[in-house]
């Protein structure tokens, strides 16, 4: 693995085009994906407009789990399809993205954590997914960073593991241009016109591009793209931070990428040192400034499970954005009241190992082709009723 995440060189200096067939909106790794897939599929003149630098939003983090192990049919099928395809990115686009296969190891400590996981992995076991129950002591074995003694189960999906987002955008990027996709860096959206169920035009700082689609997968910031066409997108920025442990001359032992359920806290390696963080409850918002504000929050869940990770030495940290739907279930689809505006949003965290399958649906969906998966599952259609259709388990 590369000793950290390369800043991406993508500032090509294309003019805007004055029209365009598709236009993505937002260059992380949803956009890059859909506008490799579009074009691969043979869609020409395609679009990809990001306000600052591909890769530059949610897609910054240095390093992003890639799993399969949810409770959730519609999220296990995203997983499975993203995970195979992450793993062909060496052959497939001459490309490593850090790919580390070290496994994702679930923390159980009440009855109700274990009775949710067990059918999650009965679940998951008969979609395909290598997962299984482990008692105690096997989780005390498989991370011996943990302590056993507190835990009441663990569930444990050995396939599963972690990538580095920037070197798979970039990869996606490179080989999108090499079809002709255009991407627009530090260009800001300002207006979506449309006529009645048909969209019109996009305007940007640098001018009107004329098209009658747009795909938004502008993550935390879809909300207010959704208000511009017209279409309700119910996506809140939530700021989520994580801390790196200063680099050790000996490594800490190969863990898998550990979360405990009953407190968020998670961690894996990270080169010679440790990522670690947990889901410290946040205000909404677009801020991005790292503290350590959640580092008592940390401790305390430490202390219980994993006690030789209590106050970390930590070197240097990462704040960004999660885009959280109000069941933190992705948002994918085509507007019914504008069959021009398609989406890709809202995946509240499991964004980037669902990408790649993502790009896929979104591409199959606007050529009107079968889809691997039904949509309707993640329709934003969903949050119109009394109750959302989607409950998974499997995520913090």
């Amino acid at each position: 693995m590369a000793n950290q995440v390369v800043p991406l060189d993508l500032s090509y200096a294309y003019s805007q085009p004055t029209e365009a067939e598709v236009v993505i909106i937002g260059g992380g790794i949803m956009g890059v994906s859909t506008a490799w897939h579009l074009a691969d599929r043979g869609v020409k003149n395609i679009v990809v407009i990001e306000q600052a630098e591909l890769g530059s939003g949610s897609s910054a983090k240095p390093l992003g789990g890639v799993r399969a192990n949810f409770s959730d049919p519609g999220n296990i099928i995203l997983g499975q399809r993203s995970l195979a395809e992450y793993t062909r990115f060496p052959e497939r686009f001459g490309a490593d993205i850090g790919l580390q296969t070290v496994g994702y190891l679930f923390l159980c400590r009440s009855a109700g954590e274990v009775a949710d996981l067990e059918r999650a992995t009965e679940i998951q076991n008969s979609m395909g997914v290598n997962s299984r129950m482990v008692s105690p002591s096997e989780a005390g074995k498989i991370n011996p960073l943990l302590d056993p003694s507190v835990l009441t189960a663990a569930s444990f999906s050995p396939g599963d593991g972690f990538a580095e987002p920037g070197l798979a955008v970039e990869a996606y990027a490179a080989a999108a241009r090499e079809r002709g996709v255009t991407f627009l860096n530090r260009t800001q959206v300002v207006e979506i016109q449309r006529n009645g169920r048909s969209i019109e035009t996009v305007i940007t700082n640098r001018g009107t591009i004329r098209t009658g689609a747009v795909v938004c997968c502008a993550g935390a910031w879809s909300a207010r793209i959704g208000d511009m066409a017209g279409v309700d997108l119910p996506v809140t920025p939530v700021r989520r931070l994580i801390g790196m442990t200063r680099q050790q001359a000996r490594p800490f032992p190969r863990v898998p990428f550990t979360l405990d359920l009953s407190t968020t806290m998670y961690f894996h390696n990270y080169l010679n040192g440790l990522l670690v963080g947990i889901s410290h409850e946040q205000e909404g918002g677009f801020s991005r400034e790292f503290n350590y504000d959640w580092l008592p929050e940390f401790n305390a869940a430490a202390s219980v499970c994993a006690p030789e990770l209590e106050n970390p030495d930590l070197e240097w940290g990462w704040a960004g954005l999660y885009e959280n739907t109000p069941d933190h279930n992705a948002l994918i689809g085509q507007a019914e009241e504008l069959p021009g505006f398609f989406y890709a949003t809202g995946f509240s965290g499991h964004g980037f190992l669902q990408g790649p399958a993502v790009g896929e649906l979104v591409a199959d969906l606007y050529l009107g082709k079968p889809t691997f998966l039904d949509p309707s599952h993640f329709s934003a259609d969903r949050f119109k009723g009394t109750e959302t259709a989607l409950r998974e388990v499997n995520i913090i």
